[in-house]
């Protein structure tokens, strides 16, 4: 049987190598004045950012351009939406890494908007709301992992004690168009690829074990797992210059975007999240830093509890015959797989251990506190958390 859901529209996507030449035909269509949002650096590889702005000049287009080193904060999009409202811009570019495109994101969001851009963020806001008016947005990820070029938030983020990292959320926030070029991404250095690529694992499979997934959230789910199966240990070793495996990888984090978007996440992000306000962690590292530790703790749950959601307890077990390429198995023995296969992968894409970003057994409390089950299948008490943080320091 079907169970109902609801599912949220997705961009048109131009998905494939060489898709980035279509950049500038799209972003004539609407309008003159163009504001590009990226990266520090990865933007420019092979010269194509200088490109892009010299075929648009030709057709005089007016090109603003804004540059974004870390996550982005609220503070940081209400200065480039007042550097910009009087602008008259038609369109946002988001071109990198998911900080670009949340940036990107949010701009577009906010540059229609009155008031700072914090107040309308969850849990931390006034409750003001958007309303869904926005500068039209493109999204051109150059890695594979937050799905961002596909959901309909935008996480910001200040770092400190009383830092936060949340999001600011609508359904129009989901871009106009997204183009995934795989030739983008081939410059993409080993350990973001790994962290990235993990983050891109860990979102389908919240998504695909879910309170909140559906049918159509489960075969994206798969579909994208089935490509961190086969791609991400390549990409992030001997296969970098793969354009085949990168283009895998990059389906995979299409894939998770629009899963999140409509299943949710799980504990690893509900860990991450206030993670990722309290210290400077990049959000992928803490993921995959993680991801064998809380599986494992909600694994471990699902199987003592007899009263567990059976269903969750086998999708569980199906990837882990997925990964281990072993066809049908038992349950447990299906679980157990996973874990050992998440394990493996933590070590050998050298994931950090959290004490490397400054975090100490003292600050397990205030993490543990701070964090939520969100939609996982398993819910963790505050103490079974803290361990599940400790165990990676």
């Amino acid at each position: 049987m079907i169970k109902p859901f609801s599912f949220t529209g997705t961009p048109k996507i131009t998905f494939g190598a060489g898709s980035f030449a279509k950049v500038p035909r799209i972003m004539r269509k609407m309008g003159r004045n163009a504001l590009i949002i990226t990266g520090v650096s990865s933007h420019n590889e092979a010269g194509r950012f200088d490109k892009l702005v010299e075929d648009l000049k030709k057709d005089n287009l007016r090109i603003y351009h804004v540059k974004v080193k870390a996550e982005p904060s609220p503070e940081f999009i209400d200065a480039v939406c007042v550097d910009h409202r009087d602008k008259n811009i038609n369109v946002v570019l988001g071109w990198g890494g998911g900080s670009a495109i949340d940036a990107g994101k949010a701009v577009s969001a906010m540059i229609p908007q009155r008031g700072p851009t914090i107040d309308f963020l969850e849990k931390v806001g006034t409750g003001a709301r958007l309303n869904g008016v926005k500068v039209p947005y493109i999204a051109v990820p150059t890695t594979s992992g937050t799905g961002s070029e596909a959901t309909k938030n935008a996480v910001l983020r200040k770092v400190g004690p009383k830092g936060f990292k949340n999001s600011l959320r609508h359904d129009s926030l989901v871009p106009d168009e997204t183009i995934i070029d795989p030739e983008l991404m081939l410059s993409c250095p080993p350990e973001v690829t790994a962290a990235c690529g993990m983050d891109a694992f860990t979102q389908l499979l919240e998504a695909y074990v879910s309170t909140n997934a559906g049918a159509m959230t489960d075969a994206l789910a798969l579909s994208g797992l089935e490509c961190v199966r086969d791609n991400l240990i390549r990409v992030s070793t001997d296969g970098a210059r793969d354009i085949d495996a990168r283009a895998g990888m990059a389906y995979a984090s299409l894939a998770s975007g629009i899963a999140l978007a409509n299943a949710g996440l799980g504990l690893v992000h509900g860990i991450a999240g206030p993670l990722g306000g309290l210290f400077d962690i990049p959000h992928g590292a803490a993921c995959g830093t993680l991801m064998g530790a809380a599986f494992s703790a909600i694994v471990d749950k699902l199987l003592e509890d007899p009263g567990a959601d059976q269903s969750a307890v086998r999708k569980f077990a199906k990837v882990g015959s997925l990964f281990m390429f072993t066809g049908s198995t038992d349950i447990r023995t299906g679980c157990n797989m996973l874990v050992e296969k998440i394990n493996e992968m933590t070590v050998t894409l050298k994931m950090p251990r959290l004490g490397k970003f400054g975090i100490k057994e003292s600050d397990l409390d205030a993490i543990a506190a701070a964090s939520d089950n969100k939609y996982s299948p398993a819910q963790l008490s505050t103490d079974e958390i803290r361990a599940v943080v400790k165990s990676r320091l």
